[in-house]
């Protein structure tokens, strides 16, 4: 009987050096204080048809009959993004992914998309998904994960709207802080 209680006690003995070990390496999370922040302009120059040689995005669907607010169009963008809000400042990065109208009552997009690095200041990826919804002042979506320099990366990307001419071009400042980084 006395070798089961000894091979226990161990056993109990190492899970618990175990779980020390995890809960020693756990980061602590300072919503004011992350650890890598960027505020990028992401200009998006819609397809109408015409301008296939300066267009960033054009639609893959077309918008169904449910509703007044393009209800089902779907959206697919390879969109430049800079430092500052001229579009013809150096890229910063690329926006590479899909947004889709997914409210019928107003305007409302769902995007998913990957802020692709390759430069001499940072190379690897930023993937961004989440509801964009329009009509607030500022959207919250979340990073979920990254490559490279972002490796693993968690955090927010906060979405204003700088600028709109029509359906032809829209230009995003997007604030994005980081909270894990590796």
């Amino acid at each position: 009987m006395k070798a089961p209680v000894n091979t226990l006690r161990y056993a109990l003995f190492i899970l618990f050096l175990a779980s020390q070990s995890v809960l020693s390496v756990q980061k602590t999370m300072n919503p004011k204080k992350p650890c890598k922040r960027f505020i990028l302009y992401c200009h998006d120059i819609i397809l109408n048809g015409t301008d296939t040689s300066n267009a960033t995005s054009a639609a893959a669907t077309t918008p169904t009959k449910l509703g007044d607010f393009v209800f089902g169009l779907l959206v697919v963008f390879d969109d430049p993004v800079t430092k500052n809000q001229s579009l013809q400042s150096p890229p910063a990065a690329q926006a590479q992914g899909f947004y889709f109208y997914d409210m019928k009552t107003t305007y409302n997009a769902w995007f998913a998309y990957t802020l692709i690095f390759n430069s001499t200041e940072h190379r690897g990826t930023i993937n961004i998904m989440g509801a964009n919804v329009m009509m607030e002042k500022t959207r919250d979506l979340s990073v979920v994960g990254g490559t490279g320099d972002f490796f693993i990366a968690r955090g927010i990307a906060t979405f204003e709207t700088d600028a709109v001419e029509g359906f032809k071009y829209f230009r995003l400042k997007r604030d994005i802080k980081l909270y894990e980084c590796y």
